[in-house]
């Protein structure tokens, strides 16, 4: 009798990562949340930093060496002619857009107070799959650049 006997033998299949519509919601999630620190450090008077490590070359040596450098973060929102903050929400270098005919791509607040409620109630849409179908057609249109 072999011992391979005593045991219980299945077939078994690892899950490999994330469902694409997960990976997307959690890219556009961690983004927001971005754009909430950044929107209460300059509420605060200070500046948003974060760093990311990038492998570079000293040219002199060869070497190559693991250094931490500032990663830039853009402000989604801008001031309108009517003194309103529009805040626009992006994924990729595309802007998504909230109706069915696509004009509709901004969300209108009147102060810092208000944006910051926005940025967390649409993080929390994007969590709950609110907003699944205009991440997709975004990412389609953001893909559908990269085949030209």
């Amino acid at each position: 009798m072999s011992i391979l006997s005593n045991f219980k033998l299945v077939t078994s299949k690892k899950k490999q990562g994330l469902t694409p519509v997960v990976q997307r919601r959690t890219k556009l999630s961690n983004k927001i949340y971005e754009q909430i620190q950044l929107a209460q450090a300059q509420k605060e008077g200070r500046t948003f930093a974060p760093t990311r490590l990038r492998t570079v070359l000293n040219k002199v040596t060869g070497e190559r060496s693991t250094v931490e450098v500032v990663k830039r973060v853009r402000e989604w929102w801008h001031v309108s002619e009517n003194g309103k903050i529009n805040l626009v929400c992006k994924y990729g270098s595309k802007k998504i857009t909230f109706d069915a005919k696509g004009s509709k791509n901004a969300i209108e607040v009147a102060n810092s107070e208000e944006l910051m409620t926005a940025l967390e109630s649409l993080k929390l849409a994007v969590e709950q799959g609110e907003l699944d179908t205009q991440i997709e057609a975004t990412s389609g249109a953001l893909r559908a650049g990269f085949l030209k």
